[in-house]
């Protein structure tokens, strides 16, 4: 597939997405983006467009960042570590916003869930605390 493609095919799964949601004082959105070497997350409130809080895998308070990635078992951790910096901020209900990133998972050989990289994210920021 032509990359020109692609790119219009992700401009327009991220505007379906935008378009339905919003993030309030109340529940304040939670942006994530990927991009080929990195994880952000952002918690935005989107009636006064303040950012509340953020993590991503290039923050220097992290321990053992350089070993994190754009990949699945990196996402685990930044979603856990968003979590409990929502929670800090006294934040417990968010809107997840996944941008033009796909949520997906199938079922593996053995029976069990293999999850995607926006999945394993929100799995491990709900497992930590957060309600979406």
């Amino acid at each position: 597939m032509r990359v020109e493609i692609k790119h219009e095919q992700a401009r327009k799964r991220h505007w379906r997405v935008r378009k339905k949601v919003v993030g309030t004082a109340d529940r304040p959105r939670m942006s994530v983006c990927f991009t080929n070497k990195h994880i952000y997350v952002q918690f935005i409130d989107d009636t006064r467009g303040v950012t509340l809080a953020a993590v991503s895998t290039r923050d220097r308070l992290i321990p053992n960042r350089d070993k994190l990635a754009a990949n699945v078992s990196s996402a685990r951790v930044i979603g856990r570590l968003a979590a409990e910096a929502a929670l800090a901020k006294g934040i417990r209900k968010v809107v997840f916003d996944r941008g033009s990133a796909r949520y997906h998972w199938s079922m593996g050989k053995d029976g069990q869930p293999v999850y995607g990289k926006v999945a394993a994210l929100a799995m491990a920021a709900r497992e930590a605390g957060l309600e979406f």
